[in-house]
């Protein structure tokens, strides 16, 4: 991985024209636009491959993990409507990637990842980076009681299901925005918490995650 965060006028470029390729692919919140413009996506890639970091695909990371497309990390981003300060709770930190646009809105993040080799490379990365959520290495499905209630829940990985389990530690007016699906593809599916006992389930585009692997899930 890049350790020496370097970040000059070409990356900051690519960033800009980044952010351009999104708006013209529906993102409109300006704040998410601002973050992607600033967080420097290619610190997450070796070096040998720096030439795809702004290109809108995912890309391989290793343990059969990948860092998320930065379109789909803008419009999960979108969906969540954070405020600053909002609690927020992200399953699946993978990279990191999507924990730092989560920072830059104002999250105050709480960030679960099940595998130990990305966990241990990601805790290192960010705070290189200046970012630093709170990092826990777990079954994110079952999600993190002992922080709860958030007011944001984003899961970053396919789902058969919601799991009734994250549900509970969502506040009542609070957003979980997961993709549901089977293992080739889902539909991004955003739940409001209207009560302590209703919800309120919307459903979205069609993407395509890794799978999440965890009790609760796959």
């Amino acid at each position: 991985m890049a350790y020496k965060f370097v970040d000059n006028y070409r990356e900051r470029g690519a960033r800009k024209k980044l952010v351009e390729l999104l708006k013209s692919r529906g993102i409109e919140d300006e704040n998410v636009l601002k973050a992607i413009g600033k967080v420097p996506r290619h610190f997450f890639f070796d070096e040998t491959f720096w030439n795809q970091a702004y290109k809108d695909i995912a890309f391989p990371i290793g343990d059969g993990q990948t860092i998320s497309q930065p379109y789909t990390v803008a419009y999960q981003s979108e969906l969540l409507h954070i405020k600053k300060g909002d609690k927020v709770l992200e399953i699946g930190t993978g990279s990191g990637y999507q924990s730092c646009i989560l920072l830059e809105l104002g999250a105050n993040l709480v960030t679960i990842e099940r595998q130990e080799n990305i966990y241990n490379r990601t805790i290192q990365i960010l705070p290189g980076m200046g970012y630093r959520p709170k990092f826990y290495c777990g079954d994110g499905s079952k999600g993190i009681a002992e922080e709860a209630p958030y007011d944001k829940i984003i899961v970053t990985a396919g789902a058969p299901l919601v799991p009734e389990i994250l549900l509970k530690q969502l506040k009542v007016g609070g957003i979980l925005v997961i993709p549901v699906g089977d293992e080739h593809s889902q539909k991004m599916v955003t739940v409001l918490r209207m009560s302590e006992t209703d919800y309120e389930k919307i459903v979205l585009d069609t993407f395509r995650f890794v799978p999440l692997v965890c009790d609760q899930a796959w």
